[in-house]
């Protein structure tokens, strides 16, 4: 295969075409009225609001390629690589697990609802894990390291994350007895939503989404994940429904006077692929290397980013804590009821 035919595949991959130039080509339509063919017509949404996203951007006159170009070289580092890591680490662990599943389930509306539940939940311990982990953490924060929100940044990934992020959610589904159907389903719902709530200002300024910013999470919600302000940083690791967050009490709404400021917290070029790639690894060795003893170099790998050994923390949830509790004290004090004098007669 040339080079020209080898982009132009590589294009329609991106966009998602593929299944619908086929259906194209053999003339059955009918096909659209399936599951399958119905996925074949969402599947190019995301990409196309991306495109519609920077001719926007350039429009108004607020596009820079900086803004993209990271993620993007990730996206196309990862292309080859962990697709089909990811695919099998899904197919070994239904393999494995499903003989020890409590119960078995159907591809039914009802089980969707359990299922999407369940899955909800697997994907809340995967992330949350991978910032509270500082080892996962190192896998997961590519992802974070883009200092603008787009869509780009959906595809933003290093390529170990996406078979860590599957070992985790399909054991736990499969377990919990999600029909493995129904549980490639979920996957794809979840595939598009979370791809959806990457999408930036340059696309939609306000991510709120009206009433359903009350309902499921919004890329308001999201945007305010990819957060590196204090009050923001590690909330909202849902990915539609907020049920877990508002659980584990991670959850946070965007605040109209905290203007969000995205990326990470360690100084870095956020334009250097690179950087953005290996540079956690490389902070963790040279914690692990520094530190004295054994117990302390597994405690640097499995403890959250920002602990140290000497007891100078500079975790988030302590950053988070400091900000609430700094805001508290600025408050003025409620003005106590006024004191009713006894009557005396």
């Amino acid at each position: 295969m040339g080079i020209w035919d080898t982009l132009y595949s590589e294009i329609i991959r991106f966009f998602g075409l593929s299944g619908i130039i086929e259906i194209v080509k053999k003339g059955d339509y009918s096909s659209l009225a399936t599951l399958g063919g119905i996925q074949k017509l969402i599947y190019p949404i995301i990409p196309l609001l991306l495109l519609l996203e920077i001719i926007r951007a350039a429009f108004y006159k607020r596009f820079k390629i900086e803004d993209y170009s990271m993620p993007f070289l990730v996206f196309v580092l990862n292309r080859f690589i962990s697709r089909f890591i990811s695919i099998a680490a899904v197919a070994f662990c239904i393999g494995l697990f499903e003989r020890f599943a409590i119960f078995k389930t159907t591809f039914t509306w009802y089980w969707l609802i359990y299922g999407y539940i369940v899955w909800e939940f697997s994907h809340f311990i995967y992330h949350y894990l991978a910032h509270k982990v500082r080892i996962l953490w190192c896998l997961h924060s590519t992802h974070h390291a883009p200092q603008h929100m787009n869509l780009f940044v959906n595809f933003a990934h290093f390529f170990l994350e996406a078979p860590y992020a599957d070992v985790i959610r399909t054991s736990i589904c499969i377990l919990m007895g999600v029909n493995p159907g129904l549980l490639f389903f979920i996957m794809f719902i979840d595939g598009f939503w979370g791809s959806f709530i990457h999408l930036g200002e340059n696309g939609l300024k306000n991510g709120r989404l009206g009433f359903l910013n009350k309902i499921i999470l919004t890329p308001s919600h999201h945007r305010v994940h990819h957060a590196k302000n204090p009050l923001y940083m590690d909330t909202n690791f849902c990915n539609l429904l907020n049920i877990w967050d508002k659980v584990f009490k991670t959850y946070q709404d965007e605040r109209t006077d905290i203007k969000i400021e995205y990326g990470i917290t360690r100084q870095m070029n956020p334009h250097n692929v690179l950087d953005a790639y290996f540079g956690e690894i490389v902070c963790l060795a040279k914690d692990v290397y520094k530190a004295p003893g054994l117990k302390n170099k597994i405690l640097y790998c499995l403890m959250p980013p920002g602990w140290s050994h000497t007891g100078a923390h500079k975790t988030a949830k302590l950053a988070r804590e400091e900000f609430l509790t700094e805001e508290g004290e600025k408050q003025p004090l409620a003005e106590p009821p006024p004191i009713q004098q006894e009557q005396f007669s």
